[in-house]
């Protein structure tokens, strides 16, 4: 079996990414190799759960430890061999949002990698205009919880760093990012009225570009399909699933089984069909900006 070579290029792909094919890729071998997770993770020195870690993505490999699961599941080229090692190189590198590692919680981390290596975000939002849209002065009243005097270096960084997530939208390779949105963010006072309008101005400009598009769903159309916030992150890689987002207040729920991903991508289907197309909804933002 051929070591992993992404389309486009590895450099097209961040650390997060890389592991998750990495694990894609040995555990499609190991199955191969008739091999139980048990006997990889003895032959490693490690447990079972060690290796469903390793094969879903979710912790850095050490190249000794693939080195040894290459040789038990028969992979023995050396070119092959080296090909997946330097890969297991670059999937260890720090992406850039290593130096925000103080900020995020260690279950963000992978949100933010596997939002650089996505093809498509679907993201439903009946509170907040998305992070990936939001302007400084909006995301600042949201981390200070609409208190001034809250503000603070560590919230100015926090901010910093969703602005530095927006960069990728206009990257040439960008994602296609989709947003549904309720209504009633258009009436959320957050901030204060020149921070809302400013923010309704920010999607105004943000969707003409391509590969942007915002549909809102009115009010007389809410709550049906979906009661809370969920991304859902397809990848242009076959190796990689898609996967669902979603967020509790002291953690997040990264979803791959194929079964819950089909209800996440039904529901977006759904508000999609409810929801006012982009040019309609175009036409609320500018109606709802000129009301405030």
């Amino acid at each position: 079996m051929n070591a992993v070579t992404p389309p486009g290029g590895e450099q097209s792909l961040g650390p997060t990414a890389r592991r998750m094919i990495l694990g894609s890729q040995l555990r499609r071998m190991r199955e191969d190799a008739g091999i139980t997770r048990q006997e990889a993770g003895y032959s490693i020195r490690g447990s079972e759960s060690k290796i469903s870690r390793l094969e879903l993505g979710r912790v850095g490999f050490k190249e000794r430890d693939v080195a040894d699961l290459l040789t038990m599941y028969g992979m023995t080229d050396p070119g092959e061999r080296q090909q997946f090692l330097d890969m297991v190189k670059e999937s260890n590198e720090p992406g850039w949002w290593r130096r925000y590692g103080d900020l995020m919680p260690s279950w963000f981390n992978d949100l933010v990698g596997l939002e650089e290596a996505a093809a498509r975000i679907q993201v439903w939002e009946p509170l907040y205009v998305t992070g990936l849209l939001q302007t400084e002065d909006y995301a600042r009243a949201i981390m200070s919880h609409g208190r001034k005097d809250m503000v603070n270096e560590q919230i100015d960084r926090r901010v910093a760093l969703r602005m530095r997530r927006q960069k990728m939208l206009s990257r040439p390779d960008a994602p296609r990012l989709w947003l549904v949105l309720d209504e009633s963010v258009l009436h959320r006072p957050i901030g204060d009225r020149e921070v809302l309008k400013a923010q309704i101005d920010h999607l105004l400009e943000m969707i003409q570009q391509p590969n942007i598009s915002v549909q809102v769903l009115p009010f007389d159309r809410s709550g049906y399909s979906a009661d809370s916030a969920f991304s859902l992150l397809r990848f242009a890689e076959e190796e990689l699933p898609n996967i669902a987002y979603t967020e509790y207040l002291t953690g997040a729920h990264y979803i791959d089984k194929r079964d819950e991903i089909e209800r996440y991508s039904r529901a977006l289907d759904m508000l999609a069909v409810d929801a006012e197309t982009p040019d309609r909804s175009r036409q609320m933002l500018m109606k709802r900006r000129a009301e405030i």
